[in-house]
């Protein structure tokens, strides 16, 4: 009777350490409320698996907002990001979810200020010089009309999220240089491409003089544009057309992810 009282004792003795320790174990800590904001590069127009009711916004539960998403476990999460947004849209639409609670906001916006469809519609269509000269007054509008606006956009952001981590991502070359590549020349390769490490540039500073991270994501395409032979980005789509000049899923994967990953 002894050793069984004794063994009985010991079982429970083991029984009751056990659950003290489940029950005192902390759960894993959900990740920040986290909001995504911006144009169809951040919305994810070209990655598929579109969201039907984000209508013409064409969102896509592929592109890098929800791959963080699906990650990270946030304890909230909200995409207001929407096709053919321009700074002023996302001031105005775009930034409902943001409050004093939200952790973590991504940003890609600009392109479409600075004229990027009308660019490559131009470099499409057009001449070698039609094309430059598109180009040198994207360039120009980045340069002297941009900064002021993404100033006002950032502005905003914070006043809404004063103690979020804010994440602005860039955008990628689209052709990657020095190689046979049918369809627009070399010229307006290297244009097209210069035109986007101007924007990208703009960007930075005014990401950086706010206190955001800017997101670099040249580097995770680099090989993978347009020409490459491992394309990450469309080209010239007829059917939906606004997949054009946008990243696959892939891009979105493998490009734009790992950056917001590394910088969140």
């Amino acid at each position: 009777m002894r050793r069984t009282t004794s063994l009985s004792a010991l079982t429970t003795l083991i029984v009751t350490l056990a659950l003290g320790l489940l029950w005192t174990t902390p759960a894993h800590a959900a990740g920040p409320a986290y909001v995504a904001l911006g144009d169809s590069y951040a919305a994810g127009n070209g990655a598929g698996n579109y969201d039907s009711a984000s209508g013409s916004c064409h969102r896509s539960l592929s592109a890098y907002p929800y791959l963080w998403k699906n990650a990270h476990a946030p304890s909230s999460f909200a995409d207001t990001s929407c096709s053919g947004a321009v700074t002023t849209d996302v001031t105005n639409n775009q930034l409902g979810p943001l409050n004093s609670a939200t952790g973590l906001v991504s940003l890609t916006v600009g392109g479409n200020d600075a004229g990027f469809s009308d660019v490559m519609t131009t470099c499409v269509i057009g001449s070698d010089t039609d094309c430059v000269n598109r180009v040198n007054q994207a360039e120009n509008y980045a340069r002297n009309t941009l900064p002021a606006r993404l100033d006002a956009t950032y502005n905003a952001i914070r006043a809404k999220a004063p103690n979020a981590k804010v994440v602005v991502l860039g955008y990628p070359r689209v052709y990657t240089l020095n190689v046979l590549c049918v369809g627009l020349s070399d010229t307006k390769h290297r244009k097209i491409d210069e035109a986007a490490d101007v924007l990208d540039g703009v960007i930075a500073a005014r990401a950086a003089a706010h206190g955001f991270v800017f997101g670099d994501v040249r580097g995770t395409f680099n090989g993978h544009e347009l020409c490459s032979g491992d394309d990450w980005l469309h080209s010239l789509v007829v059917s939906p057309s606004w997949e054009s000049y946008h990243p696959t899923a892939k891009g979105h994967s493998s490009g734009y992810y790992p950056v917001l990953n590394a910088n969140s």
